[in-house]
């Protein structure tokens, strides 16, 4: 059972990795006020009963989202506030954020303003959720310039990671996480990227030894960086690999034409790309990358996404700060550099190779 700390100024919590956790959830909601289940229809439908078996009768209440990024907006999470008040919610309530990436940003972001913040604990289903949005406390909604651009930093009290809940996952999704456990072998695991690169026949099959330890691993990156930089101000920057071009696809085609994970992989290459265009990594190692993000499955077409559109939307990200956009770029396999100051010419190069790849 593996169980990885993060240590934050604002709290301190376990991420564990155990398959079947989700039968023992009740072992680890503390025995104070109202519960509410925070999911969607379909991760209800599909995976309801198994938490409902494992909060072994505790009462709850279960609240919907609706499904998919285009709807991960502001106005569900002001119905389902109105919701918890109406059914008796206090400052002593605890939201179950039950789902993928999407249910936990979201039902994290509820917990983090409803009466000025309360607890919530992440269940993600999804591998993507799981290596990502459910640990290190970032939380948020969407607008229409730009993803997560509404949010809040807000730590769960723990997160319970249960790999079996992949079996039933529809091979897109489970392939888009792929691309999220690439990114952290690039980022700061060389160990990871080559078992990934090696190893993608039972990783692709879902063989249950490679993906517990993918997600162990990737689980393990996140605590580290989140421990040593809770609020994005220096390490944790670099989290952000691939997701900077990534979140200007997902605005440019209204969050609905890529799963979140398959964003992030086109990001990697762009990213890849303008670090070899830069000089701070080889040829070799940039092709030894897009090699194995490819291996991992095709990124959906890109046909009629303008390069420019893209670039211009750059300067709207989150991350950047007084109109300067911040890159996260390759420097080896293991390892990446946080840069700034690169010319627009270079970077719309770079973006419009990875749009031709």
């Amino acid at each position: 059972m593996p169980t990885y700390r993060v240590q934050t100024p604002s709290r301190s919590y376990s991420a564990i990795v155990e398959r079947g956790i989700i039968g023992r959830a009740a072992d680890h909601v503390p025995s104070r006020g109202k519960v509410f289940v925070v999911t969607s229809e379909d991760v209800w439908d599909h995976q309801g009963p198994a938490l409902e078996q494992g909060l072994a009768g505790r009462p709850h209440e279960v609240l919907y989202l609706p499904g998919g990024e285009e709807h991960k907006r502001l106005a569900p999470i002001e119905t389902l506030a109105e919701e918890m008040v109406r059914l008796g919610a206090d400052r002593s309530s605890l939201i179950l954020g039950f789902g993928g990436g999407v249910v936990n940003d979201m039902a994290g972001f509820l917990a983090a303003i409803f009466m000025r913040g309360i607890a919530v604990i992440q269940i993600p289903t999804t591998l993507l959720a799981q290596v990502d949005a459910a640990v290190g406390g970032k939380t948020g909604v969407n607008l229409l310039a730009g993803k997560n651009l509404v949010g809040s930093f807000h730590q769960p009290l723990g997160v319970l990671i249960d790999p079996a809940l992949l079996e039933t996952l529809p091979e897109r999704e489970y392939r888009a996480g792929l691309w999220e456990i690439v990114k952290s072998g690039i980022i700061r695991d060389s160990n990871l990227f080559w078992f990934l690169d090696k190893h993608r026949t039972e990783v692709l099959a879902r063989r249950a030894e490679a993906v517990d330890r993918i997600i162990a691993d990737s689980v393990r990156i996140k605590a580290e960086v989140v421990s040593a930089d809770e609020k994005e101000s220096d390490l944790r920057r670099i989290l952000n690999f691939g997701h900077t071009f990534g979140h200007a696809l997902e605005a440019e085609t209204g969050y609905r034409r890529f799963l979140h994970g398959e964003a992030v992989a086109w990001g990697m290459r762009a990213a890849i790309f303008l670090g070899e265009r830069t000089g701070h990594a080889s040829a070799e190692e940039c092709v030894k990358m897009i090699e194995t993000i490819r291996h991992y499955s095709p990124i959906p077409a890109l046909e009629g996404i303008r390069a420019e559109n893209l670039l211009a939307r750059l300067v709207h990200d989150k991350k950047a700060v007084q109109g300067t956009v911040y890159f996260v770029l390759p420097v080896r396999i293991g390892e990446v550099k946080v840069v700034s100051g690169v010319p627009d010419r270079m970077v719309l190069d770079a973006i419009q190779s990875a749009l031709a790849a």
